[in-house]
């Protein structure tokens, strides 16, 4: 891996940790020479993260669709900064690029993101590793909910392991490096 998709929020959350995190994940990124590809915000979790990456010395690279970058404040100091025009593009530019995919804390739209990635690994779009950095617990909802999808049957137990919820970065990228591709299920009866 060397190009990490960080799914995030525009926001900061309610609790401090949850940007503190998001920048030690930046610095994380930069210190051990993975790139940071993202959604090119300024504010919030994904401002936190690039700030991470880029006051470590590290290489930020942000995709922003036009009509969003009229309304919201692309991080200026980008290695890389690209202007797209739907939401669809940036979501493909952003997979298209990254090694990997990581979620951090954010609202509704980290969550679709981290979906689609999470579905386009069961249908055998990519073969990428997915984490999660659970800060402060944040996620231990979403684990019961996959965990719930897999015993109800609506989710194979093959994929069991695809999402990599882990509360610290370095137990985080030690799995990824070591995530082995999902085996597709054959759906035909």
């Amino acid at each position: 891996m060397k190009k990490i998709a960080v799914f995030c929020g525009a926001s900061n959350g309610n609790d401090p940790v949850y940007t503190e995190q998001a920048y030690a994940l930046g610095k994380y990124l930069a210190e051990n020479q993975y790139e940071l590809v993202y959604g090119a915000g300024s504010t919030g979790m994904m401002g936190a993260v690039a700030n991470g990456v880029l006051e470590n010395d590290g290489i930020a690279i942000g995709v922003m669709p036009r009509f969003l970058g009229e309304r919201e404040i692309a991080h200026e100091n980008l290695t890389e900064y690209h202007v797209v025009e739907t939401m669809h593009e940036r979501k493909q530019m952003m997979a298209d690029m990254a090694d990997g995919f990581i979620m951090l804390p954010g609202g509704a739209g980290s969550l679709e993101e981290f979906f689609e990635i999470y579905t386009w690994s069961q249908i055998g779009l990519h073969n990428k590793p997915i984490g999660v950095f659970n800060i402060n617990h944040f996620f231990e909802p979403l684990n019961q909910m996959i965990n719930h999808l897999i015993q109800t049957e609506f989710v194979s137990k093959d994929y069991e392991h695809l999402a990599i919820i882990k509360d610290n970065l370095p137990d985080l990228f030690t799995k990824m490096n070591m995530a082995q591709p999902v085996k597709l299920r054959d759906y035909q009866k």
